[in-house]
């Protein structure tokens, strides 16, 4: 009887010695992700919700990715990548003309930025300036990608610019 007792107790004093002073078995490891991918994460989040027609979500999360973003540049300044997804983010907040200029410092550090080329594009088409938007088609012609097609069917009217 004294032996069950005192497994007993032993047991008890095991488990509440284990989670004392606040700790949890399995505390959460924090997010070590750069601000650019988890930006890149809350674009392809905002691009879903857009799909389906959550424009208030997708416009959340677009929110969530441009602040990121400008965290990124501040950490690591003047990246293409960056400036495309910072254009891109703030062509979809509605915001043109801050936009194109992210897009047009992004094109001074790689002209051939293929995503640049074809955003920078749509954002043409969306404020009626055709001839600029045919202009970064011209650019992408050779690359022989997807971009290309986009930027093509939506200067065409074959395809639709969510802007």
């Amino acid at each position: 009887m004294i032996n069950k007792i005192f497994i007993i107790l032993f047991f008890i004093f095991i488990t509440t010695n284990s989670y004392s002073a606040g700790s949890k078995p399995t505390d959460p490891k924090p997010d070590k992700r750069s601000n650019y991918t988890k930006a890149l994460d809350s674009i392809k989040f905002a691009k879903k919700y857009e799909k389906k027609g959550k424009i208030e979500k997708a416009k959340k999360r677009y929110k969530k990715a441009q602040k990121l973003l400008i965290k990124s540049n501040k950490e690591k300044p003047l990246q293409a990548d960056t400036l495309n997804y910072l254009g891109f983010t703030t062509r979809k907040l509605g915001d043109f003309e801050n936009g194109e200029k992210y897009y047009l410092l992004g094109l001074e550090i790689d002209p051939n930025h293929v995503g640049i080329n074809e955003y920078l594009g749509e954002l043409y088409v969306v404020t009626n300036r055709l001839d600029l938007a045919k202009e970064r088609l011209k650019v992408l012609e050779s690359c022989n990608c997807e971009e290309y097609t986009e930027l093509k069917e939506i200067i065409d009217g074959t395809k639709q610019s969510k802007y």
